[in-house]
């Protein structure tokens, strides 16, 4: 069996140098990202020069401004960092098909059975540092057996554990002692040296195949990727190096200091599997038309939508995938891109569903002086379920059901109406399951939901044609109706008045417009015909009384 050999790419500059990449100033001089931590703002990375001025990363930006007053700052973008670091995961393809993001600034390589395509794994690693200085990135990288070892060698090779002042150690306490309490080593008693498991640089480090116990044996616990609470604890009982805990009995080190701690250590060693689990491909969709002439003409343009548009569709249906929203870009000869967009209301993989809806968008398209290319792309995709295949009889009679049907008909009349006025902009009711009378119906985009199967809840009571923020109605504070009342400044007399339909607040919900506590509704109507829906509020939070929320017919 090939032993695996993982490389491990650390950036401990990242988000500095992403900037710095960008900025291309003409003479280095101390950069900081300064990012967000409990409220201060601090120093979350810096580049050589600011490290050199004895700046530090965690340090609080007054502080640092305070000792380097030229410091140039930038503030932190975690989700540009990120979008930088996938792009390194591809640029890291090239030396194998197996890579990894690991972030904030890492990348994990399986180089098992590649880096004989580079000349051995030294040469390769003298690409990577080739590369990494072309792009003005600064890197550490550790090569081993397992993800683990390569991730402890590119941190901490070369490194020496972190003292803490304790009381506990050997050597803190006095050199008689010391000098006593020490032994000696096999090979200072004559015997011969260690072999070193370890070669390489300041910034690349490789372990030996089968080597990777004795490359890490000399690392900081802290290699092993443990909580820094655990490492604390195991420094006060005076463990420090990872070859400290490797003879340890597992049982209690795991009753002690918790099940991870035996993970990461036998992670690191081998003893458990850690595969590396490379980022898949995203899918894209997209087709394009260079034209040898520059086009001007609408037809022009119908001509390369209706070339490009079924090979969009074959390549979704190879994928099982159905277009929801399809962008269709004109590049001119002077450099400036046309976009125009389209949303379907389902998705669709067949060039008579989307060919409709982008010929009424083709207007809006400024050819200038001419297209000299168009490109078309499937922007937004969700899967298509496959269609179990029966008999001819039954497939026409399917397809036709499918084609008449007054489901797929509106579906195509919304996504037309979609393409002239908006995706957003077509809507639809969906009844809602609530007692109060405004929340029993929710709006959504008539785009991206399904109508309502079934009848229509009928509500307990009859409800307004129109529906209001309760106004306030000047009447007598009694529950019983008022013979009179005003209201928009309107002197009114009750007819006739019928309930009451006492509702209750949601009393889960905090909402400001029933803090006036339970509600009695009526239907009033009153002299001339009008017929209104009032209400009288007992009182709550806020004050009660008698308001109007709508009339009826």
């Amino acid at each position: 069996m090939v032993a695996k050999r993982i490389l491990s790419l650390w950036f401990p500059r990242l988000p500095a140098e992403r900037i710095l990449r960008r900025r291309r100033d003409a003479l280095p001089q101390a950069f900081a990202i300064v990012g967000d931590a409990n409220g201060a703002q601090v120093l979350v990375s810096l580049n050589a020069e600011a490290e050199a001025a004895g700046l530090s990363s965690g340090q609080p930006l007054r502080d640092a401004t305070a000792i380097w007053p030229d410091l140039v700052t930038h503030p932190a973008d975690p989700a540009g960092e990120a979008q930088f670091l996938t792009v390194l995961r591809r640029w890291a393809g090239k030396f194998s098909p197996w890579v990894a993001e690991e972030p904030p600034a890492s990348l994990v390589i399986d180089l098992t059975g590649c880096a004989h395509l580079f000349g051995g794994e030294v040469a390769l690693l003298r690409e990577v540092e080739q590369d990494c200085a072309d792009l003005g990135l600064t890197f550490r990288a550790g090569l081993a057996d397992t993800p683990g070892a390569a991730w402890a060698l590119a941190r901490y090779a070369g490194g020496t554990a972190a003292p803490l002042r304790n009381g506990d150690a050997v050597e803190q306490e006095a050199r008689a002692t010391r000098a006593r309490a020490t032994k000696r080593r096999g090979w200072e008693r004559g015997g011969d040296a260690p072999r070193p498991a370890t070669a390489g640089t300041a910034a690349a480090m490789i372990a030996e195949p089968g080597h990777a116990r004795a490359a890490i044996a000399g690392l900081p616990l802290a290699a092993l990727r443990l909580e820094a609470e655990t490492v604390e604890g195991l420094t006060r009982l005076g463990l420090r190096r990872v070859s400290d805990i490797m003879g340890m009995p597992r049982a209690a080190l795991a009753r002690r200091f918790g099940a991870d701690t035996v993970r990461r250590l036998d992670q690191a060693l081998g003893l458990e599997t850690e595969p590396v689990s490379p980022a898949r491909a995203p899918l894209h969709f997209a087709v394009r038309l260079t034209l040898p002439d520059p086009i001007g003409l609408r037809s022009d343009v119908e001509a390369a939508v209706d070339r490009l548009l079924p090979e969009l569709c074959a390549r979704l249906k190879a994928k099982g995938r159905g277009a929801r929203k399809v962008q269709l870009q004109a590049f001119r000869c002077d450099g400036r891109v046309e976009v125009v967009a389209v949303g379907l209301a389902r998705a669709a993989d067949t060039v008579e569903r989307v060919r409709p809806l982008l010929l009424l968008k083709l207007d809006a398209i400024d050819a200038g002086f001419g297209i000299d290319c168009v490109r078309l792309e499937a922007v937004l995709t969700e899967p298509l379920h496959a269609v179990q295949h029966r008999g001819h009889f039954d497939a026409t009679a399917s397809v036709v059901a499918r084609q008449t049907a007054p489901g797929a008909r509106l579906d195509d009349l919304i996504g037309k109406l979609g393409a002239r006025l908006g995706a957003e902009a077509v809507t639809r009711r969906h009844p809602a399951e609530s007692n109060i009378p405004a929340k029993a119906v929710i709006t959504l985009a008539a785009a991206w939901s399904a109508p309502h199967e079934g009848e229509w809840p009928e509500p307990p009571a009859p409800r307004p044609l129109v529906m209001l923020r309760p106004e306030a109605v000047h009447a007598p504070d009694s529950p019983d109706p008022p013979a009179r009342f005003r209201w928009r400044r309107r002197d009114l007399v009750t007819r006739m008045a019928t309930g009451p339909e006492r509702i209750q607040p949601e009393w889960w919900l905090d909402d400001p417009d029933w803090r006036s506590g339970v509600r009695d509704y009526w239907r009033v109507e009153v002299e001339g015909g009008l017929c209104l829906w009032l209400f009288y509020a007992t009182g709550g939070a806020a004050s009660g009384g008698w308001f109007c929320e709508g009339w009826f017919a």
